[in-house]
Parts: structure tokens; C-alpha cells; sequence
């Protein structure tokens, strides 16, 4: 793996302190002040100072990443999209909004145009609007492309508060989740506040929805990033002899190798795919050209015998929601899978892989 190995210089410009700080928020933005304090090995002024030009800075915004599955919303679909007609991505943002069904819509420069990230409870109900929506696209002659995404290797992407408000569960979890969603850093008071409810009895219901699973992890976004190049690929294969130790040795390239403190992971979504493409990425690199050399290059000439398709593009514009740009460590929290005939899969962590 030594010939992947590479620096991302955006990293230099920020303190060990901060990026530590990030990553912290990342895994857990309900961390105390103190709590930071004490393992950044910094006074409490110092974090408080430092956390508040970093809000500023890179337009953090504290939210939550929910469990999709436990809340009933089983048709994750990721959709590329293609215009032949220059769009009007004013109008492009007004059909996209006007549902709850897609989650992000993000404008690209590259070989496609666009993606969109959505998700509905019901399958019919996705159905009549990936359907619809293809129409209202018509005018701009879009080459639609869907894929459900069939195991999430690591990331997230946040959902719309039009989407948790259409949620069917108890209206008190739903109450606090739109709250956490919104500002996941928000205070006990300030929560009892502005739910109406006795202190004791939010931290009941507090924990019972703990319980049912529905919060994976309190984290962050960073919406306003350093300048990076946020570079989305899809891939599609036809697949060879020794498919799975290729894909296994990828992953763990294009993946683990991170700088030692990163500001932001170099690996911000990784995801199998049915349906039009087998595979996406989203990784943050210093510009197109390192990207495209560390991502697409290496991709297609690992995957040469695979017959691999690759469409990818740099990000340039978010539509609908909120790309999840933050800091975790990839190693720690990426789940690897093996798909061989015969056998039940598996999820496993990458050092128990050999």
C-alpha cells in the first residue's frame, strides 16, 4: 500500500487542537466543555475560544446521524443524473424541495451533472416520485440513473426535517429528534424549554428513545469546509475472477490511508449499490488533480480487469440538504463485507481482515 500514500496539505494550516477538537464533535458533539478540556489536555477558555471561531469558521452545524432502517425508511436510493439541455437549477431546487423525499441534491462538475440522496417509508410511495420527478426533469432531456444502496460501508447523510416530521412514531421522540436534528449540542434546559416538559420527564423519554435505537451518533457537519475538493464517485463492473480480494485490498487503500490528524477524513462516504451502479465514494482531497490521481486513476487501474465504469465529478454546489463533511476515523468505524456464494455474510472491521 505504499504507493497510495499521500499528504493532504489542507490539513497543515489548522492546530493539532482544533483538528483534535473536530474529531471529537464528529464522534460525539454532545462532549462537554470540561470533557474536551481534560483530554485535549487544554484550559476550558482555550476549547471555549477555539470551539467558537471553529463554528464560525467552517459553518458547523450539530446534528445527529439517525439509524434510516429503525425508523422505517428502507428505500435509500442514490440517483445520477445526466442533462442533455442546460438545466435551470433554480427550478431544478424547486422541484427537489417541494418533496420530503430527497435528502441531498448536489451539483457537479464532471462526467454527470448531479446526484440525489432519497429515501421515503413506503416503496410505492418512492416509486411515484423517482417516476414523476424523471418528468418534471423532461424538459432537460436528464438521463436518469437509480441504484438502492444495499450495505453502507461508513458515512451518512443527513435527512430533511420535512422527512422527520412525516416520521410514524410517538410524537415525543419525533419532538426531540426534530429538536437534535436541528441542534444535536442543545442543553437539557433548553430542550425541557422548548418542548414544554419537566426536566425529569425528557431525560425518561430522552433515554427510552436512546433505547430504540433510532440515534446512531450525535455529530456534526461542516458546511462550510476548508478548501478541499469533495470528489464523488460511482462505479459500475463486470465482475472477474477474484472480484472480493480486489475489492477488499481497495477498500482498505483508498480508505485507511489518512493523514496521522486529519481536519477531514479523506473518506466521507463509502457504499455498495444495486441497481444502475455497484459502488460509491465521496473522498475529500487537496484539489482535482491529487483526486483524481488517488481516486479515480488508482480505482480504474485496480478494477482494469473488472471492466470497471467510472463517473465521477467534483462537487460544486449543495441543492437540498447537507453534505456530512467532518472527521472521523475511518479505520475505526469502516464495516467490510464479503459477498461469496454459499455463505452468510458478515460484517467485520478492517484489522480483523487479513
Amino acid at each position: 500500500m505504499e504507493d497510495y500514500e499521500f499528504h493532504s496539505s489542507f490539513n497543515e494550516k489548522w492546530s493539532a487542537v482544533v483538528k483534535r477538537m473536530v474529531r471529537m464533535l464528529s464522534e460525539n458533539s454532545r462532549v462537554s466543555v470540561t470533557e474536551m478540556s481534560k483530554q485535549l489536555g487544554v484550559s476550558r477558555r482555550t476549547v471555549e475560544d477555539k470551539l467558537s471561531k471553529a463554528e464560525k469558521e467552517f459553518d458547523i452545524k450539530y446534528t445527529i446521524e439517525l439509524d434510516e432502517s429503525a425508523l422505517g425508511l428502507d428505500n435509500p436510493h442514490l440517483i445520477l443524473i445526466k442533462f442533455t439541455e442546460k438545466p435551470d437549477y433554480n427550478k431544478i431546487k424547486q422541484i427537489l424541495e417541494s418533496s420530503h423525499i430527497p435528502q441531498l441534491a448536489i451539483k457537479l462538475n464532471g462526467t454527470y451533472d448531479m446526484f440525489v440522496y432519497a429515501n421515503a417509508e413506503d416503496p410505492n410511495e418512492y416509486v411515484y416520485w423517482d417516476k414523476t420527478t424523471q418528468v418534471l426533469f423532461s424538459e432537460y432531456k436528464a438521463s436518469w440513473q437509480a441504484s438502492d444502496l444495499a450495505f453502507k460501508h461508513l458515512g451518512f447523510f443527513p435527512i430533511r426535517t420535512v422527512l422527520i416530521e412525516r416520521l410514524k412514531i410517538p410524537k415525543v421522540y419525533k419532538d426531540i429528534l426534530l429538536l437534535l436534528n436541528d441542534n444535536s449540542r442543545m442543553s437539557f434546559s433548553e430542550m425541557s424549554k422548548r418542548l414544554g416538559m419537566k426536566s425529569n420527564t425528557l431525560a425518561y423519554n430522552f433515554r427510552k428513545l436512546a433505547d430504540m435505537g433510532y440515534i446512531k451518533r450525535f455529530t456534526i457537519v461542516m458546511r462550510k469546509p476548508p478548501e478541499i475538493t469533495i470528489l464523488p464517485l460511482f462505479g459500475k463492473y463486470i465482475i472477474a475472477k477474484g472480484f472480493e480480494d480486489d475489492s477488499m485490498s481497495m477498500r482498505k487503500q483508498i480508505t485507511f490511508l489518512d493523514d496521522k490528524i486529519p481536519l477531514v477524513s479523506r473518506c466521507l462516504f463509502s457504499a455498495q449499490l444495486i441497481g444502475s451502479f455497484d459502488f460509491f465514494f465521496v473522498g475529500a482531497y487537496d484539489n482535482y488533480n491529487v483526486g483524481y490521481d488517488h481516486l479515480i486513476k488508482y480505482y480504474k487501474q485496480r478494477y482494469r480487469k473488472h471492466k470497471v465504469k467510472a463517473m465521477y465529478g467534483t462537487m460544486d454546489k449543495i441543492l437540498v440538504g447537507d453534505f456530512p463533511t467532518r472527521n472521523l476515523d475511518s479505520k475505526k468505524e469502516f464495516n467490510m463485507i464479503r459477498w461469496i456464494p454459499g455463505v452468510k455474510p458478515k460484517v467485520e472491521k478492517p484489522d480483523k481482515i487479513p
